[in-house]
């Protein structure tokens, strides 16, 4: 099962801590209070950025640090050897902001990870958090507050949003997970249906979409096969958005009828999912069920 639950003592390295953006998303998740452990770069004579040792390779991180979790901050030309790196030394949550990643290694990667039982969440994520406790990524500290709903997201920017307002309505997060919006990707939102169903911490969930692919039906089908019994919530993003072209995400793309706004808020309401058609009226429906009393 896919399980994105981490805590303060999950060990963390950084594939790529040495550039521009390992260095300053390392140090800004080490201040959340990420344990992060090690570093990797093949960069010679960088012993450590920030008192972080950093090793040459990732089986080298992780027998030094024993490491269960990476962060790659790696161009998506580099991103799937980083991740055949980081399976093949035995992380088993992997997270991959990285932009980009072309579909044949998205596949590739998706196939390794699925195989070796590595939860992989990616690409194009700003990351996943147990707010209040630690966060993967970049999410932004703003929009994370501990509480008992459930979040996923294919959008960075909305989901930032959402969390932050909910939470100026007494509402926070359990586990907080970015899914993406490649068409290709470690995790969908339809393989995070069990764990969700199962983690005591969460109490309803929101789920944030978009046009575009046939995510949200999946998640919707697993809803009823699986008998979800706690509260869904959704945004689909993209209700006004023209047929034939991408808006933003590479999977964000309506076509001859398929991936359309009404279509997927018709399944997702069939399957008992309560769906907002606006950040405000998502804030104050959810804000009324789960908000203080």
């Amino acid at each position: 099962m896919i399980n994105p639950r981490i805590d303060r003592d999950t060990r963390v390295i950084v594939q790529g801590i040495t550039g521009r953006a390992g260095r300053m998303h390392a140090r800004m998740m080490r201040e959340y209070g990420t344990l992060i452990v090690g570093g990797v770069s093949p960069q010679a004579g960088v012993a450590d950025v920030d008192g972080v040792p950093v090793f040459a390779a990732c089986r080298d991180a992780v027998a030094a640090t024993g490491a269960t979790a990476s962060v790659l901050l790696v161009g998506a030309g580099q991103l799937r050897g980083a991740i055949e790196d980081a399976v093949a030394a035995g992380i088993k949550l992997i997270v991959t902001p990285t932009e980009g990643m072309p579909v044949h290694d998205a596949l590739a990667a998706r196939r390794l990870t699925h195989e070796a039982n590595v939860t992989w969440i990616g690409a194009s994520t700003p990351g996943m958090a147990i707010p209040g406790v630690a966060k993967l990524g970049f999410l932004p500290e703003a929009s994370l507050t501990p509480g008992a709903l459930g979040l996923m997201s294919k959008s960075g920017t909305l989901s930032y949003e959402a969390g932050y307002r909910l939470a100026q309505h007494g509402v926070g997060t359990s586990v907080w997970v970015g899914v993406g919006g490649d068409t290709v990707k470690g995790t969908r939102f339809a393989e995070l249906v069990p764990f969700y169903a199962a983690d005591a911490q969460t109490k309803a969930l929101l789920v944030i979409g978009e046009i575009g692919g046939n995510e949200e039906e999946e998640f919707a089908a697993a809803l009823t096969a699986q008998h979800f019994a706690k509260p869904v919530f959704a945004l689909i993003a993209g209700r006004s958005s023209p047929e034939g072209v991408t808006m933003g995400h590479a999977g964000a793309l309506v076509h001859g009828g398929h991936g359309g706004y009404a279509a997927k808020k018709a399944v997702l309401e069939a399957a008992g999912v309560a769906v907002f058609v606006s950040l405000d009226a998502m804030t104050l429906g959810i804000g009324r069920t789960l908000g203080p009393r």
